[in-house]
């Protein structure tokens, strides 16, 4: 099955507040039939709870939410032939290197899920190579592991759409 402008997995990428989640819920609303939610935020804070808590208002209750702050490939392959938005690799990256998980592993499976899924999926992920180098070693790493995430998903999906100050560009 693939998307009218022959897409059946897309990634979406920008930096904080770029509109990208936005983006790809409007592009994943285009489908029909179910859809499903994949949340990889963890709520620790009152702020995080909050932002959660509005993110899925805005999405509605035609959407079904799974939160996988861990199993993504998991839940992407229990997902069936539904419309899957993924939000977002960035946390799930967090997540798993945070779990002390092999980062590499994951990415292996949360390919073969791509692969193998029965519906159109949009994955979003923030760039974050784009600023300064972080001071510590943990985010030093976070940010080179987020960057080879990204970089193995773009190669597998049909479609990368880059978004900055709420305008998407397609760069695949």
């Amino acid at each position: 099955m693939t998307g009218d402008d022959g897409w059946r997995t897309r990634l979406v990428l920008g930096g904080a507040r770029s509109g990208k989640s936005r983006h790809a819920q409007v592009l994943a609303e285009t489908v029909a039939g179910p859809r499903v939610f994949i949340a990889t935020a963890q709520a620790f804070d009152a702020e995080m709870a909050e932002r959660i808590a509005h993110h899925r208002a805005d999405r509605g209750p035609e959407w079904r939410t799974v939160e996988a702050p861990v199993a993504l490939p998991e839940a992407i392959a229990t997902a069936g032939g539904a419309m899957v938005l993924v939000d977002c690799l960035t946390l799930w990256t967090s997540n798993l290197l945070l779990s002390d998980a092999d980062v590499e592993a994951a990415t292996d499976a949360l390919v073969g899920a791509l692969a193998g899924a029965g519906g159109r999926i949009v994955l979003v992920s923030n760039e974050v190579g784009w600023g300064i180098v972080p001071d510590n070693a943990l985010a030093r790493r976070f940010r080179d592991v987020a960057g080879r995430v990204n970089q193995r998903v773009a190669a597998t999906v049909d479609r990368v759409d880059l978004v900055v100050a709420g305008l998407a560009m397609r760069l695949k």
